[in-house]
């Protein structure tokens, strides 16, 4: 067996297999393990992803948010033990794969467009059709 071989049977098992499927423009809310002294505690980061890099392993997801009046861009290893949690918030349609232009812009600029997938056009329709047989009586 080769040391790459190797290698890649031990980056399988490292892997997490509960990772959500998420892309560059969805908003994505992920939990922390933060260890003070002796005392662990779970602090969650909610941003959007502005970038997917590498594979395997070394997969990486750059987050961006604005609170406060201030901007934090801050980088997630996915399969770090670190990370306890990754859980996606919502949907953005985008037609880039790098949001940087993003970062330090205001307003309108700064917005990402929501996804509205066929699952909640459907839920929207039957909610709609209900409610029209509500009016009729039936």
């Amino acid at each position: 067996m080769s040391k790459l071989a190797i290698v890649c049977e031990l980056e399988k098992e490292q892997l997490k297999k509960e990772i959500p499927e998420f892309r560059v423009g969805d908003t994505v809310r992920i939990h922390t393990r933060i260890i003070e002294g002796d005392k662990e505690r779970v602090q969650m980061f909610t941003g959007i992803v502005i970038a997917r890099e590498g594979s395997g392993l070394s997969e990486r997801v750059s987050l961006y948010r604005v609170a406060f009046g201030g901007s934090v861009e801050r980088k997630f290893l996915l399969h770090s033990p670190r990370v306890a949690k990754i859980e996606r918030v919502s949907e953005g349609h985008v037609r880039r794969a790098k949001l940087y232009y993003l970062i330090g812009s205001s307003g309108k600029k700064a917005r990402v467009r929501r996804k509205i997938s066929s699952k909640s056009k459907k839920v929207a329709f039957v909610a709609a059709v209900e409610e029209g047989k509500e009016r009729k009586g039936e």
